[in-house]
């Protein structure tokens, strides 16, 4: 999952400014495993888990999330929005 979030990650500093409001379905990507979604949104990349866990799983996710980047400018934060994803923040 790691290697699909580091590629919009990237993105967003060499090829697109943003990815606009609505994002696009021709970017959205999901993870060889099947067990994440991947979309970027403007400046943020949503993260979806494709099965059915409990709560803690997403607390875990956004914490390996924040541990894999707390040494990267490029991002700001990492979050579990209200719709109940993770919201990793490249906005400038």
């Amino acid at each position: 999952m790691f290697e699909v979030t580091d590629s919009f990650v990237e993105s967003l500093q060499t090829t697109y400014d943003s990815y606009g409001m609505l994002g696009g379905t021709e970017f959205i990507k999901t993870t060889t495993d099947s067990e994440y979604q991947v979309m970027p949104i403007g400046r943020l990349i949503n993260v979806k888990i494709l099965k059915i866990v409990k709560e803690d799983y997403y607390k875990e996710l956004e914490n390996d999330l924040k541990e894999h980047y707390k040494n990267d400018k490029r991002v700001n934060d990492v979050f579990i929005n209200n719709a109940g994803t993770i919201m990793i923040d490249c906005r400038n």
